[in-house]
């Protein structure tokens, strides 16, 4: 597909948790109806919670068979993207190990693309994880865009049916932040079409 001014920019919604019985889902689910709203994104889920997407934590620069079948279901939707927003709780201060090893698998699919977040936990809402990954991505030569959205104690937003209580602030965040991502992505893509990012 040529890619023109007004193409739809590719977003990667990166969900971070792998561990048994998480909520993750839940808010992906929210946030994902947010997405299909928003007039400057096409969707791709990558998963962690899959089987398919469990990657080693010892790197290699020259992965074994098993271990190129599966990045080959997560890297094509890595390089494709444009935007990336990564959905992320809190563990003991920090996000999932998953995450990281995602991450590190990867070096030039996140270079000059802007990442949002989503974050849930405890008090914090996540946010100290969301601090960490901005380190993190700024070493990978990705961009933060500054608003995020977070959910403090999450299980008690959400009712059964999987929607907010009182969804008035946390819709606007989202908003606020797709809007920041929706910019930073079609200046950073215009930016490459010019001029071949290079680090």
């Amino acid at each position: 597909m040529e890619i023109t001014k007004t193409s739809p920019l590719k977003l990667a919604v990166i969900v971070a948790s792998n561990r048994e019985g998480r909520f993750g889902p839940v808010i992906a689910d929210w946030f994902l109806d947010h997405v299909g709203r928003h007039a400057d994104f096409t969707v791709d889920v990558v998963d962690l919670g899959d089987p398919g997407t469990d990657l080693p934590t010892a790197l290699s620069y020259d992965p074994a068979p098993a271990v190129r079948e599966r990045l080959a279901k997560v890297s094509p939707k890595l390089a494709a993207a444009d935007a990336f927003v990564v959905l992320t709780p809190e563990y003991n201060h920090s996000f999932p190990a998953s995450l990281k090893n995602l991450i590190d698998w990867h070096y030039t699919e996140w270079q000059a693309k802007p990442v949002g977040f989503v974050s849930y936990g405890g008090m914090s809402g996540g946010l100290r994880a969301v601090e960490q990954l901005r380190q993190v991505f700024a070493e990978m030569h990705a961009v933060t865009v500054r608003d995020t959205v977070s959910f403090h104690n999450a299980h008690g937003h959400f009712g059964e049916d999987g929607r907010h209580k009182d969804p008035t602030a946390p819709d606007a965040a989202a908003k606020t932040m797709l809007d920041q991502l929706a910019w930073w992505g079609h200046a950073l893509r215009d930016a490459k079409s010019v001029r071949p990012y290079g680090s």
